[in-house]
């Protein structure tokens, strides 16, 4: 296995496992990982990483490519929808001081940051994996 080919499937694989970290944590109750925040979307997201996983073990250029943007695009969604729903989860409240109060007591956790890295582990090792025309 070439390098850029083993980075792009420690990327998948730390991605999968970014999957099952903390990413939400509402009132220092508990931790949501991605399952916990939308079960279909994340069986999905899972998908995508594993076709990826495949695509890197059967030396597949194309399909690595195209599940590395896919889980890029994925991931970024599931991002901004996380900040939008924090944000509006408690707009139904008519005082604004209390509201903000609610949406401040839902913290972001690491399994974010594992995301990322995982995803630039994957385009890194995608976008090194160029072949050369001879």
């Amino acid at each position: 296995m070439r390098l850029p080919v083993l980075i792009s499937f420690v990327g998948f694989v730390v991605l999968i496992s970014a999957t099952y970290c903390p990413l939400l944590r509402p009132f220092h109750l508990l931790n949501w990982d991605v399952y916990d925040l939308n079960k279909p979307y994340g069986i999905s997201m899972l998908l995508v990483f594993v076709v990826g996983i495949i695509g890197t073990v059967f030396n597949q250029v194309k399909i690595t490519r195209l599940a590395a943007w896919i889980s890029l695009l994925l991931i970024v969604l599931l991002y901004l929808a996380a900040i939008l729903k924090v944000n509006t989860t408690f707009s139904f409240i008519p005082f604004k001081l209390v509201s903000g109060y609610l949406a401040r007591q839902v913290k972001f956790r690491w399994g974010w940051y594992l995301l990322f890295a995982g995803q630039l582990l994957v385009l890194a090792g995608v976008l090194s994996n160029k072949q050369k025309n001879i």
